[in-house]
């Protein structure tokens, strides 16, 4: 399988273009309307552990056959896919992980999207390689890109939390985040990123209920 963040992962060369008219992301006429993956810019982060909210969102677009745009606005890529019927915007922030809250929260608000219309999908320490875990609202637990969407957007937003594991009391977690996971637990990563595809399908379609509190593997 090719990496999932490089295949579409930088588009910042290709000149901005026009955004279609908000009123086609309204949020009356969705249930979820945007899900934004957090990771750091640049092909020396894209295979890093703390990249697996870009991995979701560049599956979503690669089954949709959609290539992310620079938007300058959002200061993010985004594009525009069909999930059960539904319109739902794909985001990907141009800042770094720290500086994820202006990008999420722009794009929430150009196309009057509430915190639960908007799914966050971000990698979590807390959860073993392999694990999805979905859930509504919650602290930031320590990671610094739900931190900063935190202090710029409501709270109550959605989580796709994908397990990377945790190195272990007295490890430097900056450290771990920020390396390559190796090959097998790569593979139960993506298995992961699979699993959830279902899940978020669900969550399209209204299903929040079923998909939350979800965990584990098969």
């Amino acid at each position: 399988m090719k990496p999932l963040s490089q295949a579409k992962a930088r588009t910042n060369q290709r000149p901005t273009t026009a955004i279609p008219d908000r009123a086609a992301g309204l949020a009356k006429n969705l249930r979820l309307g945007l899900i934004a993956g957090l990771g750091n810019p640049g092909e020396s982060y894209a295979r890093t552990r703390h990249n697996a909210g870009f991995w979701l969102v560049d599956r979503i677009a690669e089954m949709n056959s959609v290539s992310f745009r620079v938007e300058a606005r959002f200061n993010a890529q985004v594009c525009r896919v069909e999930i059960n019927g539904c319109a739902v915007w794909l985001l990907k922030p141009e800042t770094f992980m720290n500086d994820s809250g202006p990008s999420v929260a722009s794009c929430a608000s150009y196309y009057r999207l509430s915190a639960a219309q908007t799914l966050v999908a971000h990698d979590e320490l807390a959860l073993e390689c392999g694990n999805i875990h979905f859930k509504i609202g919650g602290g930031h637990g320590g990671h610094n890109g739900l931190r900063d969407i935190m202090s710029h957007f409501e709270s109550g937003f959605v989580r796709a939390r994908i397990g990377i594991g945790h190195p272990g009391l007295g490890h430097d977690v900056a450290r771990y985040v920020l390396n390559v996971a190796p090959a097998a637990e790569n593979r139960l990563i993506e298995e992961a990123l699979s699993r959830a595809l279902d899940q978020i399908e669900m969550i399209v379609a209204g299903d929040l209920k079923s998909t939350i509190n979800v965990s584990g593997r098969p």
